[in-house]
């Protein structure tokens, strides 16, 4: 083995013999070359050359190290080996896409050596301008922040992050105080044992950066780091994906942290994919792709400190900004963002080009780690989605995507929700995830026969998500006309008995009614004040454990609805609904088939519920199938089957309490085309109705079995079971 460097030890000073004019020229260009020690004078390495990084490699103040493309430099591992350029001086690593720089270890183990460090002039927060850096104790910062440090283009480093002492550990790339004359693109940090790469303070910009496998932090900045950064790439981190720090010792300090980044994937993390730290400084985040956080970990993807003042100060002020952020794959109990960060979501983010799969513009060269390693993996199928918050520009689904529903996702005035045929969503079970439309906002769910819109939870239990909460203003009987909905809190009710609120076709629920509260759980598809200008078809909701479809108030007209096996209601409406219901199907609900009430506060108010139904089948229920309830308003009913009261219970078919007598008395209920199937020995009406029979009603349509409105699709519920057998 040829030695590159001549190391010659004085007492007081290392001098070292680069590879310049003056060296000859290897004649077997195989061998390899030993790197150890100080660069004093400009040296060019050779790319047909075989480089091993013995120690510490420092480039001094007024000299250069020009590393050519395709260069390979070996560290050998288990000792400090690495690479560092000191104040005033510079590097130049010309890789090019085809044919990268690469550092890599003898010993490919994650902190098997150092990696690459580089000390600027520009400036940082730190107290002492020119303090020791983390590693390799060179001094950094200054007040030039145009600072060049030359060139560092298509480099991947791997296997970094041995220990610099007790304390501290290499990052893969360090930037300490380098200013944005410093060219910074295509950098790869490949299985480092800490961080990846990292600036502490400086100006420079950075781009198409990528951390795959950091045992710490992807890629991290404090400091007072004041820079853009494009397109960068943050996977599969044992802690975060990017941390944005300002000063550890003062989260106040100045000049503050103040990143401008942009393109941005983060994925996969194990704690805080993206964590606001030690002041955060003043961040502006756009176009991001995030999630992933490993299973079990309950921190929001935007993460801050409860106990950090400096990064909630910033918060509170607006200095945190993200916009057009996209929330991927992510599981029960975690969150977006710390409380008071507001978001800019954008369902089409990109992030780094390309999603959590590998961005288009990443070389093949770079990406390669050995001949069975790759940088990125095998592309992803398709990530999942996570819907969420606030819908405050119309917004448009896309039946391909994979939809995961984390938590409250409500449409707010002014925006709309669009919701394509074949789109299915999945909510997250055990906790309160839920679709609301609010007043002057509309939903359209565009399923069709063969491809119905489902929304559904990855825990196929009833209960397990909240469901669909529409809010419209035309009327209703209770007294406050912008009272909160029962569930979601948004106000309901009006004067306009026209009122919009889009389209509901195809759509399939299940497994809805997660405990709103301890007195309240969510129905699988609630309308409040929803109008007649809104269309409503083809809706099925499939074990619910509260009703399956309710309407309170409101002039909606829904056609085709069907409920089965709901925990307690099949279909409710109340509080003066005064609408058409056309072929309904009610099967084999807790208590009732359909209940129908006026006010539970006052059963004269008015507007009265004023029903007119036509086309029903109601069976199989566990207490009483058509329940007339709190004074039940003016119903009028055509062409229903009923039937099948389980077994024991003593209630009859039309059952009213005692405040619906009176609108029974008044003839305000009339019952006309009624078949009764399979009633045992119980009663069919009490309280003085009277039903005109007639053995050939149809019901729904196919009496108790299934009509043949319902499509194949439509009645499958998600796990294969069908709703209506």
């Amino acid at each position: 083995m040829k030695n590159l460097l001549l190391v010659v030890f004085a007492i007081l000073l290392v001098a070292v013999t680069g590879c310049n004019e003056d060296d000859p020229t290897p004649e077997n260009p195989q061998e390899n070359y030993e790197l150890e020690g100080e660069v004093t004078t400009d040296m060019t390495l050779d790319a047909s050359n075989k480089y091993t990084l013995k120690g510490a490699l420092i480039v001094k103040a007024g000299a250069s190290l020009t590393i050519p493309a395709g260069t390979v430099i070996e560290a050998v591992g288990g000792q400090v080996s690495y690479i560092a350029v000191a104040q005033d001086a510079k590097i130049f690593i010309n890789g090019t896409a085809t044919q990268p720089v690469v550092m890599t270890s003898d010993d490919k183990t994650p902190g098997s050596w150092g990696g690459l460090v580089v000390c600027g002039k520009a400036p940082t927060n730190k107290s002492d301008a020119s303090a020791g850096a983390e590693v390799s104790g060179l001094s950094y910062g200054g007040t030039v922040a145009d600072d060049n440090s030359g060139v560092i283009k298509y480099l991947r480093v791997e296997y970094t992050g041995f220990n610099y002492n007790e304390e501290k550990q290499f990052n893969g790339v360090s930037f300490f105080g380098v200013g944005s004359g410093t060219e910074v693109d295509y950098v790869v940090s490949y299985m480092g044992k800490d961080d990846g790469i990292e600036f502490f303070g400086g100006t420079v910009n950075a781009s198409h950066l990528v951390s795959v496998g950091s045992d710490d932090d992807g890629i991290d900045f404090a400091d007072g780091w004041s820079g853009t950064g494009e397109y960068w790439v943050a996977l599969n981190s044992t802690k975060s994906g990017i941390e944005g720090s300002n000063n550890g010792d003062n989260g106040a300090a100045t000049p503050m942290t103040n990143a401008t980044l942009r393109n941005l994937t983060v994925y996969g993390m194990g704690e805080k994919p993206f964590y606001l730290k030690e002041g955060a400084g003043q961040v502006t985040i756009d176009n991001l792709v995030i999630g992933g956080l490993v299973e079990g970990k309950e921190q929001a993807m935007f993460y801050a400190d409860g106990d950090d003042t400096d990064a909630a100060a910033r918060i509170a002020a607006g200095d945190v900004v993200v916009n057009n952020v996209r929330f991927v794959d992510m599981a029960a109990g975690q969150t977006k963002a710390v409380e008071g960060l507001a978001l800019n979501e954008n369902l089409t983010a990109t992030g780094a080009g390309n999603g959590i799969a590998k961005p288009d513009w990443m070389p093949d060269a770079l990406n390669q780690v050995s001949e069975s390693l790759t940088v990125f993996g095998d592309a992803p199928s398709g990530e999942a989605i996570a819907l969420g918050g606030d819908v405050t520009t119309d917004l448009v689904l896309d039946a391909g995507t994979d939809y995961k529903l984390i938590g409250g996702l409500i449409v707010r005035a002014g925006a709309s929700l669009t919701i394509p045929a074949g789109t299915v969503i999945e909510a997250v079970g055990g906790q309160t995830s839920y679709i609301a439309v609010a007043q002057d906002a509309q939903i359209f769910i565009n399923g069709t026969a063969e491809a119905p819109v489902v929304m559904t939870s990855d825990d196929p239990t009833p209960g397990s998500w909240g469901g669909l909460v529409v809010c419209g203003k035309a009327p209703t009987n209770k007294s406050d006309l912008s009272a909160g909905a029962e569930v979601s809190g948004l106000s309901y009710g009006g004067n306009e008995p026209e009122d919009n609120s889009g389209v509901i076709k195809y759509l399939r629920v299940e497994y809805t009614g997660f405990n709103y509260t301890e007195e309240r759980q969510f129905n699988g598809v609630s309308f409040f004040g929803v109008g007649s200008g809104t269309e409503v078809d083809y809706v099925v909701s499939y074990k619910g454990k509260d009703d399956g479809i309710e309407f309170f108030g409101g002039t909606v007209n829904a056609s085709h609805l069907v409920s089965v096996y709901s925990d307690d209601d099949g279909i409710d409406f109340a509080d003066g609904w005064s609408g058409t219901g056309e072929y309904w199907l009610s099967l084999y609900s807790t208590k009732s088939g359909i209940e129908g009430s006026n006010n539970g506060d006052n059963a004269e108010a008015t507007p009265m519920t004023d029903a007119k139904l036509k086309n029903l089948t109601v069976y199989g229920m566990g207490e009483k199938p058509f329940y007339f309830k709190e004074g039940g308003g003016k119903q009028t009913i055509d062409n229903i089957v009923i039937g099948g009261l389980v077994e024991g219970k003593s209630h009859a078919y039309f059952y009213a309490d005692a405040d619906a007598v009176a609108r029974i008395t008044a003839g305000d209920i009339v019952v006309t085309n009624c078949n009764f199937l399979n009633i045992g020995d119980h009663d069919k009406t009490d309280n003085g109705l009277t039903v005109a029979e007639n053995t050939e009603a149809t019901g729904a349509g196919n009496g108790i079995s299934k009509p043949d409105w319902l499509s194949d699709a439509l009645n499958t519920a998600s796990n294969g079971e069908l709703v209506v057998e």
